[in-house]
């Protein structure tokens, strides 16, 4: 194993605490997490509790959430075949009003319902809404998905100062267009962006696998190098080559720490693989 990855061996780092509108007067800090779900871990019914054991531990916790294999099937039923790319969906105009209404329609209600019945304060809110969300259009062989990314965050922090738990879907709106013209972006981008501009603690990306793998086996912790390495090798490919990009933007916008785990990663900080700019052991011999 090179000096950029290791396997399980180090205790992990301690967070950054960032104050967040405490109450006047008082000198209180709030954790600040942004949770990632794909659609397939939607499925296990240990979800939704480990999602409110999180916010009720005294987390201020925001959702983003997938759902690509629902927009897959819908677009089939439409006799219109899913097309990736880097693990990037290429959206059409057409497949654009599919993506809403599957994410901000179907996926959004049923998560928010979900929590809600277990007794989180959970709201519905798309990435179009209220400005969260811009980006430009990116490569044209994706059609109507964004780049470049912005996230105007200040609707979600009020959401979290009023005790909100926040739950998105990744759509944005296009940068500059007059007439407000929606764009797919990637879940795992619209995470890291909105982990940015919240100034998160933490950025969880829950996978179907319990961290990033090389031949079966979970490294503990990964720097984006030896991650950009793994890319290259064909060894993180599709939805995990997508989560690694995602993990360095966040880190390289200031989001202190970065994992990706199973769903036992959301409450559980040891475990997954932590993502970090520089591995500690070459920052140690710098």
């Amino acid at each position: 194993m090179n000096s950029h990855g290791r396997r399980r061996s180090d205790s992990p780092r301690s967070e950054r605490r960032v104050p967040t509108h405490p109450a006047e007067g008082t000198r209180e800090e709030i954790t600040v997490r942004v949770i990632k779900v794909g659609g397939r871990a939607q499925g296990d019914a240990r979800l939704m509790p480990a999602i409110v054991a999180a916010s009720a531990r005294g987390a201020r916790v925001v959702v983003v959430h997938g759902g690509g294999d629902e927009i897959s099937m819908l677009q089939r039923s439409m006799q219109l075949e899913p097309s990736f790319i880097d693990g990037r969906r290429v959206t059409s105009e057409t497949d654009l009003d599919i993506v809403r209404m599957v994410l901000s329609g179907t996926v959004n209600k049923r998560l928010v319902a979900q929590l809600s019945v277990l007794g989180a304060r959970a709201v519905g809110v798309s990435g179009e809404d209220g400005g969260l969300l811009t980006a430009a259009v990116g490569e044209a062989r994706l059609g109507r998905v964004g780049r470049d990314i912005v996230a105007e965050v200040s609707l979600l922090a009020h959401l979290l100062n009023g005790g909100w738990l926040p739950v998105v879907s990744p759509l944005a709106r296009e940068a500059g267009s007059a007439s407000g013209a929606g764009l797919n972006v990637n879940g795992d981008d619209a995470a890291a962006a909105i982990a940015a501009g919240l100034g998160a603690d933490e950025l969880v990306f829950v996978a179907d696998v319990p961290g990033v793998l090389e031949n079966g086996q979970p490294f503990e912790s990964l720097d984006v190098a030896a991650a950009a390495s793994l890319v290259e090798r064909g060894v993180a490919q599709g939805g995990m080559r997508a989560k690694l990009e995602a993990a360095a933007a966040a880190l390289r916008n200031g989001v202190k720490r970065v994992r990706i785990a199973g769903l036992d990663g959301i409450n559980d900080r040891a475990a997954g693989t932590a993502i970090s700019l520089q591995h500690p052991e070459r920052r140690d011999h710098a």
